[in-house]
């Protein structure tokens, strides 16, 4: 019937109930989290569409990824644009910004099995704990279980805590900087502090 028809496509009921683990968030500003613009609620906004909006556990996932990329990214750029390091035998750009198309080109197989190894980490990251999207995950956002040296298990629970906002902390300084050497790339000028120290 049209009426069955038009039930498959409603929206599934929401179940509010969740086990998942609670998402913790850095004790600054008194003890508040700092989210003047409420991204962290708006998966609460009623009469919104479900799961139109993430919850925090993705969101903070997210970041510490990001995060973490930008980290490895401007680690990358330095190394190789302000110390001249290269690994013997990889493709070598005239400059950061073309280097991805370059060692496209020059070594797919390498560049693709880059990709498939950040595709398995991307897909064992969500696959085994649950849909972070709708805070129903059973990890610990950031937790990949990579830790087979057991440097955890040797720190107290506020050392573990101290040390993962020390890393969002960098994480975010990181995707700023990114940010600015892609603005100062593409927008000539719209870093003033680059052209100070002479960044290129």
């Amino acid at each position: 019937t049209l009426l069955g028809s038009a039930a498959a496509f409603a929206p599934a009921p929401v179940n509010q109930k969740t086990s998942a683990l609670k998402v913790s968030y850095n004790p600054e500003f008194n003890g508040e989290d700092f989210d003047p613009m409420g991204f962290s609620k708006m998966h609460e906004i009623k009469g919104a569409f479900p799961n139109m909006f993430p919850h925090p556990q993705f969101l903070e996932e997210a970041e510490i990824k990001h995060g973490r990329m930008s980290m490895l990214a401007w680690t990358g750029v330095w190394t190789t644009e302000g110390l001249g390091w290269h690994f013997p035998g990889a493709p070598v750009a005239d400059d950061w910004a073309t280097a991805l198309p370059v060692w496209a080109r020059e070594d797919p197989g390498g560049f693709g099995l880059i990709l498939a190894f950040i595709m398995i980490a991307e897909g064992e990251g969500v696959s085994h704990a649950g849909d972070n999207f709708r805070g129903m995950s059973k990890k610990i956002p950031g937790d990949m279980g990579f830790d087979w040296m057991g440097m955890t298990q040797k720190l107290s629970d506020e050392k573990v805590e101290y040390y993962k906002t020390v890393e969002k902390k960098n994480g975010r300084a990181a995707m700023i900087a990114m940010a600015s050497l892609f603005a100062m790339k593409s927008i000539p000028g719209s870093v003033p502090f680059m052209d100070i120290v002479g960044g290129h």
